[in-house]
C-alpha cells in the first residue's frame, strides 16, 4: 500500500464503493467498469479511479475491475476483514437505536456491551445485552480485546465518559454527544452531531430559495 496519505473523503467514497460492490456481488455482477461504479455511487469515473489509485493498481483497461477481488479488497483497505467489538455508553434512546440498527452487524462490527451509570437503567436489556454499570466496563474491554467506544450519553457526561474509556484502553470514539471531547493526539474520535446535519440541510434549502427568488 503506498505511504502516501489518503483523504478522509476518499475513504468515506472507498466505504460506498464497497456497499456497491456488494450489491453487485450479491446480483451475480463479475465485472464493473469506473464509469458503472461512478454512475451508481454518484461520482466521476475519474474520481474513481483516483480514489483507487490511493492503494494501488486494479482492473484492466478496457475490461474493468473483477467486482469479487475489488469488493474484498475495499473491505481488507476499511479494516472490514475482521470482526471488530464495540462498547457503547448510554442506554437512552438513542444507544437503544444504535444497540438494534443491524446495519453494524451487516459490517463486522458488534455492541458486545451496554454501560450507563442510572440505577434506573442498570439491568434492563437491551435485545441480548444487559445494561451493566461502568466498573464493569476495564473487565469487558480486556476480555474481548474492544478498542472503540461509542459515546450516546446527554452532554454533560460525555467528557467524563470518553476519559474513563481512554484509561481503560479504547483507542477510538464514536461521540454522538453534541460535545468536541478534549482527547490526547493519539485517540481516533469522529463527532456524529445530528443536529449540525440538520442545519445543513436547511441552510441548503434556504440558500436554494433564496437564489430562485
Amino acid at each position: 500500500m503506498k505511504t502516501l496519505r489518503v483523504p478522509e473523503a476518499t475513504v468515506t467514497r472507498l466505504s460506498i464503493y464497497s456497499r456497491f460492490l456488494e450489491r453487485l456481488d450479491r446480483n451475480g455482477v463479475t465485472s464493473v467498469s469506473s464509469g458503472e461504479i461512478a454512475d451508481g455511487v454518484g461520482v466521476s469515473p475519474a474520481q474513481v479511479r483516483k480514489d483507487l489509485a490511493y492503494f494501488g493498481e486494479f482492473g484492466t483497461r478496457g475490461v474493468g475491475y473483477n467486482v469479487k477481488d475489488l469488493m474484498r479488497y475495499t473491505l481488507k483497505i476499511l479494516g472490514l476483514d475482521r470482526h471488530w467489538n464495540l462498547i457503547l455508553v448510554g442506554a437512552g434512546n438513542l444507544g437503544y437505536a444504535l444497540c438494534t440498527y443491524r446495519g453494524f452487524n451487516e459490517r463486522g462490527f458488534s455492541i458486545i456491551g451496554v454501560f450507563d451509570n442510572d440505577l434506573t437503567k442498570i439491568g434492563k436489556r437491551i435485545n441480548e445485552l444487559e445494561v451493566l454499570p461502568m466498573e464493569k466496563m476495564p473487565d469487558l474491554i480486556k476480555e474481548y480485546g474492544v478498542r472503540i467506544g461509542i459515546i450516546a450519553t446527554p452532554t454533560r457526561a460525555a467528557q467524563e465518559v470518553a476519559d474513563f474509556m481512554i484509561k481503560n484502553g479504547i483507542q477510538a470514539i464514536l461521540n454522538f454527544a453534541p460535545l468536541p471531547l478534549n482527547l490526547p493526539e493519539y485517540i481516533e474520535v469522529r463527532n456524529v452531531d445530528l443536529s449540525v446535519k440538520l442545519e445543513i440541510l436547511t441552510f441548503n434549502l434556504g440558500f436554494k430559495s433564496a437564489q430562485t427568488m
